[in-house]
């Protein structure tokens, strides 16, 4: 099984972007980098400062939420996708505005929804300060949740990843399981193997829980740490693992290879997905987290100083997983898998 024939083309839609992109021309005097520069989020000069704007949803994780009628986590994977986004350029995230747009406003599914908007702000210090929902039952089946937040660096601690050298180390810090992306084939897989999400695993599998629930973790907030990482060290890149995978990493630097000799260990979700699914790895690393949910990159000199900030500061697992070599791409030599 693969992420096209479950219906999402990667190919057909880095094209459509590329032409949405082909269109889109104007650059307002002070942003830094290219209009829609292909990072993770945008800036624009404020004095000594920059600010940051960057825009994501939850996606179809929703449908999981509806099948289950438990509303109240996927508010945190809203605010994790647009602040962990943040983190990657350097910048402190501030502020958040959620945009709700459903068939039916029903009262108490919006309640739940606001509670885990509240405990991600919460978990990433930030103020909701606005928002929007929408009333659209001739357009949306269901509900889709997405938002925007602002984020602010000063200008000469912006990093956009071109500090990024050979012989630099890269630091995985674990994701929370499946967080917010690939849920169009992963619910495929579920669907194919004619699986509820109210079963429990087979073969002993997270004890206790249903399908359900694990696929509904929400997605771990990274900034505590990385906050903390930035009073001491100077960060070379930072990658969020989201959709497209390991694809991500090369969004920093190309021209350089990332030789990820000792990854993380995948959660045990993922190789049931990969096994129920019969897909390959090669489709999975481009696809899900496959358990490392974020990637910095620092120099060799300041790996283990790196290391043990971030254990102090973060319940996620933290471990060198590799380093920056001559070459293109992202490499895992261990599973002869290459992206370039």
């Amino acid at each position: 099984m693969t992420y096209k024939n479950s219906g999402v083309d990667i190919e057909e839609k880095e094209e459509a972007i590329k032409q949405l992109l082909s269109s889109i021309l104007t650059k307002r005097k002070g942003t830094i980098g290219k209009p829609m520069g292909g990072h993770y989020a945008g800036l624009i000069e404020f004095g000594d400062f920059a600010l940051v704007l960057c825009t994501d949803g939850v996606g179809t994780k929703v449908r999981i939420a509806e099948a289950l009628k438990k509303y109240d986590t996927i508010g945190i994977d809203c605010i994790a996708m647009n602040v962990n986004d943040a983190l990657c350029v350097g910048a402190e995230p501030l502020a958040f505005v959620d945009y709700l747009a459903m068939e039916d406003p029903n009262p108490k599914i919006t309640k739940e929804i606001g509670r885990g908007l509240e405990k991600g702000a919460r978990l990433a210090n930030i103020s909701i300060v606005g928002g929007e929902t929408a009333d659209l039952p001739e357009l949306i089946n269901g509900f889709d949740l997405a938002g925007t937040c602002l984020a602010y660096v000063k200008k000469n601690r912006v990093i956009l990843g071109n500090t990024i050298q050979l012989g630099d180390v890269i630091i995985g810090l674990s994701s929370s399981g499946i967080h917010s992306n690939g849920y169009t084939l992963a619910r495929r897989v579920i669907n194919e193997a004619e699986l509820s999400y109210m079963d429990h695993f087979p073969d002993g599998l997270y004890r206790g829980k249903t399908i359900g629930e694990i696929m509904l973790t929400p997605t771990r907030i990274y900034v505590k740490e990385i906050l903390e990482l930035f009073k001491k060290i100077d960060v070379h890149g930072l990658a969020h693992i989201t959709g497209s995978g390991l694809w991500n990493i090369p969004r920093l630097k190309e021209k350089v290879q990332y030789m990820l000799d000792d990854p993380l260990k995948p959660q045990p979700i993922f190789s049931f997905l990969r096994d129920q699914g019969n897909i390959d790895y090669y489709e999975m690393y481009q696809i899900f987290n496959m358990g490392m949910g974020f990637a910095i990159i620092v120099s060799d000199e300041d790996e283990k100083e790196s290391i043990g900030i971030l254990r102090n500061h973060s319940d996620a697992t933290v471990k060198r997983v590799g380093s920056v070599i001559k070459g293109a791409g992202v490499n895992m030599p261990h599973l002869k898998l290459h992206y370039r």
